[in-house]
């Protein structure tokens, strides 16, 4: 990145981060695309082709992305868009909710999202541990009475399900 494009203060710019979004949904449109065509496109006796609509919501995609790029290009915005206090604040939003995805698997998602919650409330929100956990574990149990009893769609369990019988 030149220097005229570089935040003051350092941080990525909104220029580069412009560019490197346009070149993550171009990707992903390309992909779309392609998919499409190895699906076949066009028509047949029996209407379209079961890739038509993929390729054509890919092209959709790539053309979004390049419309992104060319303004990117074109206004060459060099303020910051992510300095160490927004990538703090990023980082306090993402890592409770990473820690979450990554506790689903192995304890189940009604136990994840009592931690979860909990953890939050304390951690971010300042609440005490006596207030933040019944909370937690009320979400929980409401969520398990929402999905499990009365929609009856059993989501991810985990020990402590089993541990109760629940599972």
């Amino acid at each position: 990145m030149s220097e005229r494009h570089r935040p003051e203060g350092g941080g990525i710019s909104r220029f580069a981060m412009e560019c490197a979004a346009a070149a993550a949904t171009g990707a992903v449109g390309a992909a779309v695309t392609v998919g499409g065509l190895q699906s076949g496109i066009g028509w047949n006796e029996a209407g379209p082709e079961p890739g038509t609509f993929p390729f054509a919501v890919g092209l959709i995609i790539v053309a979004g992305s390049l419309g992104t790029l060319v303004q990117a290009l074109l206004s060459r915005d060099g303020t910051v868009f992510l300095d160490g206090v927004r990538l703090r604040r990023v980082a306090a939003f993402f890592g409770p909710m990473a820690a979450f995805v990554a506790l689903s698997i192995p304890l189940g998602l009604y136990v994840a999202s009592a931690l979860y919650l909990a953890g939050v409330m304390v951690l971010q929100g300042g609440y005490r541990l006596r207030s933040a956990v019944p909370v937690g574990l009320g979400v929980a149990i409401l969520l398990w009475l929402v999905f499990e009893t009365w929609f009856q769609v059993p989501l991810l369990k985990g020990p402590v399900e089993a541990w109760l019988g629940l599972a």
